[in-house]
């Protein structure tokens, strides 16, 4: 992977939405990974670093959630990219909170930001699904992705992001199956077991 992509809206007013997640994990591999500070590019912020001795690519697009293939189009086309080269990171609505699926293509599933990528670059690309999950009804999803994350969620959120971050190196090498299985360990670590009790012997009675 040559190309990551977070999705997310620009302004101080969206940072802490869920719709920002893609943001938000991006900044955390900037961070993980010692990037050089964002630059205006491509309709976006971008830069660029090294990771596992791999050079790879970061952008927030900053054309607002709904025009987001504008920014990656325009990325991928200078850099000759091709779909399977770039992984963008997005909201997903129907995945429970925290939950993280990896998949290459498919249908936007009404999210604004991946219907305008498949337009304006094409679908083939990797999808690194982030789960926020649902309100419940319809009617409420805009208001739900456009809010920001409640305290209670807090620490999902940062377990995710802090797996995303380290396991970035797997999916800069397009091992995407361990990518996602490395974050879901990072994320939700299997609880400690507990103490084996102590061996009886016999001989000895203890």
């Amino acid at each position: 992977m040559r190309l990551i992509v977070g999705l997310g809206n620009p302004g101080a007013q969206y940072a802490r939405t869920r719709h920002n997640v893609g943001f938000m994990a991006v900044d955390a591999i900037v961070r993980r990974h010692s990037f050089q500070p964002f630059r205006s590019r491509f309709q976006g912020e971008f830069t660029e670093g090294t990771i596992a001795g791999e050079r790879v690519m970061l952008l927030k697009p900053q054309t607002f959630m709904n025009n987001s293939g504008a920014s990656v189009g325009a990325a991928a086309r200078f850099f000759k990219l091709e779909p399977a080269e770039v992984a963008v990171i997005h909201d997903e609505l129907d995945l429970a909170e925290g939950k993280l699926r990896v998949k290459q293509g498919g249908g936007a599933a009404g999210h604004n930001g991946l219907r305008s990528i498949d337009a304006l670059f094409g679908n083939d690309y990797w999808r690194v699904r982030v789960g926020i999950g649902h309100p419940g009804a319809r009617e409420l999803v805009l208001a739900y992705v456009l809010q920001n994350f409640m305290a209670e969620e807090l620490g999902w959120v940062k377990a995710v992001l802090d797996g995303i971050a380290e396991a970035a190196p797997l999916l800069v090498a397009d091992d995407t199956a361990g990518f996602a299985t490395k974050v879901a360990l990072l994320a939700n670590p299997p609880p400690p077991k507990p103490p084996r009790p102590p061996k009886f012997d016999v001989k000895s009675g203890e």
